[in-house]
């Protein structure tokens, strides 16, 4: 990441200073911030190709290779290939001493190939530019204060995401973070009713589907992309224990008495958490649980500035989440940052839960909630 121009407090300088002209070295530093970001884009950009074209699982364990032999090994053009390489190299993500040979590490592995075993696998984040038409609605709801839907993104969207969250589900979600919840595992593999509000693609779903087998799963989406995506993904793997709903989390049956609810990282996205909430309180058992995973956040600026990726938070914010959460009218509007434990906490006494427990299991974006009737 690059680091911020150096430029002294506002409230530290003189009123004289403040009006003359700039620094020439201080404008200089602040234009390479500027442009590190452009870097960033473009380098994002070279990211997602190389996980599209299969790059980075060829490079995977191989040792040092030419542009050539990756050619022959993916059957793509070594010019278009040395070109790309250099770049990966330039960016510090490929080892290269001579800028003709060039070496994937086994961590660089771990981070850009390994998407079924590792936990820190991030490649599949990238995807290519935004569709003009996304940049366009963005521009029109600052103007109207009304933002889009998950499903304006279309299906691209939902892949990204699907993507983003899969390693977590198979690597982290049921060997780490549910055995922190008091008595869940236990009553999933006895056979347990699960309900997954903002399911999307439903790769959570999946893997508890094949983890606890006498348990019974039903995912709600409002995305029709996302449902579509999940139902394609459910029948390839083979499980018969889950059924999808194209609803809204406040769509689930009252009553319905099930043993465990998750809200995936999704309760800020929605415009009416606080009815979410309501819902899930009716559908829940007496006894049963809410598992709630959201981004790390204090709602202390100061505090949450030490979060190096919080600009790239915002970002999110404006393009997704708070865009989802202000897609109707009066939407919430809570953004990515939106649900600090304490505002959390403050929404589920509202909506009738009496007990929540966060859980921090070295997760280093999300924390866990536990919240019980």
């Amino acid at each position: 990441m690059t680091e911020p121009a150096r430029t002294r407090p506002l409230d530290e300088r003189h009123p004289d200073e403040r009006d003359a002209p700039p620094d020439p070295d201080e404008v200089a530093a602040f234009a390479f911030h500027v442009w590190g970001f452009r870097q960033g884009e473009v380098v994002s950009l070279m990211i997602h190709l190389g996980d599209r074209l299969g790059l980075y699982r060829a490079l995977a364990g191989a040792g040092p290779r030419t542009a050539g032999e990756v050619a022959a090994a993916t059957g793509l053009h070594e010019r278009w290939l040395l070109e790309w390489l250099r770049g990966q190299a330039a960016a510090g993500l490929l080892r290269s001493d001579d800028g003709s040979s060039f070496e994937l590490t086994p961590a660089g592995a771990a981070v850009l190939a390994d998407e079924e075993g590792s936990l820190a696998f991030a490649a599949g984040a990238f995807g290519g530019p935004p569709l003009p038409s996304i940049v366009a609605g963005l521009v029109e709801a600052f103007r109207t204060g009304r933002g889009m839907a998950y499903d304006h993104l279309g299906e691209a969207g939902t892949h990204t995401m699907a993507r983003q969250l899969a390693p977590w589900s198979r690597l982290a979600l049921v060997p780490v973070v549910l055995p922190a919840l008091d008595g869940v595992v236990e009553r999933l593999e006895a056979g347990a009713r699960v309900a997954d509000i903002g399911c999307g693609a439903g790769v959570a779903l999946t893997a508890l589907a094949q983890a606890f087998p006498r348990s019974t799963f039903a995912g709600f989406d409002l995305s029709r992309h996302a449902i579509e995506r999940a139902r394609a993904g459910v029948e390839a793997a083979g499980v018969a224990n889950v059924e999808l709903h194209h609803a809204r989390a406040e769509d689930l049956p009252a009553g319905a008495g099930y043993d465990l609810v998750l809200a995936l990282d999704c309760l800020h996205d929605m415009t009416r958490p606080d009815a979410a909430l309501a819902a899930v309180r009716s559908a829940v058992a007496d006894d049963g649980t809410l598992l709630v995973k959201e981004i790390r956040s204090t709602g202390d600026w100061r505090r949450d500035q030490r979060n190096p990726m919080l600009a790239m938070m915002y970002g999110f914010s404006v393009q997704t989440c708070m865009s989802s959460a202000l897609s109707e009218p009066g939407g919430a509007g809570l953004g990515t940052l939106g649900l600090p434990p304490e505002v959390l906490r403050r929404l589920c006494e509202e909506a009738g839960f009496s007990r929540m427990v966060t859980h921090d299991v070295d997760d280093p974006a999300n924390l866990y909630h536990e919240v019980r009737p």
